[in-house]
C-alpha cells in the first residue's frame, strides 16, 4: 500500500482513481474532488479545506482529521466508511451512501446530513446547528447523540437509538419502526405522522407530544409539564411515571399514568375514539 506523509494538495481530483492509499498528515488545499472514485482509502492526521474530496469511494478510512468550513459536501456516493476522532465544519456531509460507522465524531454544522444513507452505525455523536439531519435515511443505531439541529430523523425508517440528547424541532416526523431508549427528548410536536414508533425510559419535553401516530408506544416514560395536549388522534400504549398534564382525543388503545391532568374529548375525536384513559390508584376517564 502506498503511503502520502506531510505533504499539500490542491486543484482539480489531484488523487483521482487511486486505490490502496494512506494519507497521513494530508493538506488538501482547495479545489475539488481531490479523492474521486477511489477505493481503499485510509486518511489519519489529514486536514480538508477543498470542496467534495470524498466522492464515489468504496472502503475508506477517516480518522483523527478536520473537514473545514469550505470542505462543504464532504462525502456523498460512497460506500463501507469508518470515521472515527473527526471534527467536521462544513455542511451536507454524508449523501446517498451505505454502511457508515461513526465514532467520536463532531458536526458543527449538521444541516441536511446524512441524507439518504442506508446502515448507519455511530457512537458518541455531536451534531450541532442545522436542519433535518437523517433525512430518508435508514437502519440507523445509535449510541451516545448529542443534538441541538433542527428536524431531526424525519422519513426514517429502521432507527434504534440509545442514550441519546436530542433539543430539536418536530423529532421523528413520518418515521416507521423507531425505538428510542434511555434518552432526553425536548421536541415541539414529536413523533408525528410515524408508524411503530416506542419509547423506553425517556424523558419527554415539548408541546404536543405524540399525535397522527399509528402504534405508540411508551413504556416507564416521563413527560414534562410542556408536554401538554398529547396523543391526539393516535393508537397508544401508553405507561407514563409521575404526571401527564394534559391529553387530546387519543384514538384508541391505552394511557396510564400516575396522575393526569386535563383530558380533552370533543367533537373532533375519530374512530374507533375507544381509548382507556386512566390513573393508576384509580380509573379517570375512559371513552
Amino acid at each position: 500500500m502506498e503511503t502520502l506523509d506531510n505533504i499539500q494538495l490542491g486543484g482539480e481530483r489531484p488523487l483521482f482513481e487511486s486505490h490502496h492509499l494512506t494519507l497521513h498528515n494530508v493538506t488538501i488545499t482547495d479545489g475539488e474532488s481531490a479523492i474521486k472514485e477511489c477505493s481503499d482509502i485510509h486518511a489519519h492526521h489529514c486536514h480538508f479545506y477543498g470542496k467534495y474530496p470524498f466522492w464515489h469511494v468504496n472502503g475508506f478510512e477517516i480518522a483523527d482529521c478536520h473537514f473545514a468550513v469550505e470542505a462543504r459536501s464532504a462525502l456523498w456516493y460512497s460506500n463501507d466508511l469508518i470515521m472515527r476522532d473527526t471534527v467536521i465544519d462544513g455542511p451536507k456531509m454524508f449523501r446517498e451512501m451505505h454502511n457508515l460507522s461513526l465514532e467520536n465524531v463532531t458536526i458543527n454544522d449538521a444541516d441536511e446530513t446524512f441524507w439518504a444513507c442506508h446502515g448507519i452505525r455511530m457512537k458518541n455523536v455531536r451534531l450541532k446547528d442545522g436542519t433535518y439531519p437523517f433525512m430518508f435515511s435508514t437502519d440507523i443505531v445509535v449510541d451516545g447523540l448529542n443534538t441541538d439541529s433542527k428536524y431531526v430523523f424525519q422519513y426514517v425508517k429502521n432507527v434504534e437509538v440509545h442514550n441519546a440528547h436530542i433539543a430539536t424541532k418536530d423529532a421523528f416526523w413520518e418515521t416507521e419502526n423507531v425505538t428510542v431508549y434511555d434518552s432526553y427528548i425536548d421536541s415541539e410536536y414529536l413523533g408525528w405522522h410515524s408508524k411503530n414508533i416506542k419509547f423506553v425510559r425517556c424523558q419527554i419535553a415539548g408541546t404536543q407530544p405524540f399525535c397522527y401516530i399509528d402504534g405508540l408506544t411508551l413504556e416507564d416514560c416521563t413527560m414534562n409539564a410542556d408536554s401538554d395536549l398529547a396523543f391526539e388522534y393516535s393508537s397508544v400504549d401508553a405507561h407514563v411515571n409521575g404526571h401527564i398534564v394534559s391529553v387530546k382525543n387519543p384514538r384508541t388503545g391505552l394511557i396510564e399514568a400516575d396522575t393526569i391532568g386535563e383530558i380533552i374529548i370533543d367533537q373532533n375525536i375519530k374512530g374507533p375514539a375507544d381509548c382507556i384513559i386512566r390513573q393508576r390508584n384509580h380509573d379517570r376517564h375512559a371513552i
